[in-house]
């Protein structure tokens, strides 16, 4: 950890670094702490934010006729 990022090192293969900021750790965690980390789509998350981006798209286009 230095500062406000912490670099997290993979025990797969150390060559894989990532900088996270100390605030997305969990509580209470320290240097040396072995993490699970999981990535998942959100579907509905995605499927809301195209919606919006459609909707801004269509107003624009009328905005211009």
């Amino acid at each position: 950890m230095e500062g406000t990022a912490a670099i997290l090192i993979s025990s797969q293969d150390e060559s894989v670094r990532v900088n996270v900021p100390v605030s997305l750790l969990p509580p209470g965690c320290r240097e040396g702490d072995i993490l699970t980390i999981r990535i998942e789509r959100d579907l509905p998350a995605t499927n809301a934010a195209r919606g919006r981006v459609s909707g801004l798209i269509e107003k624009l286009k009328n905005k211009k006729e």
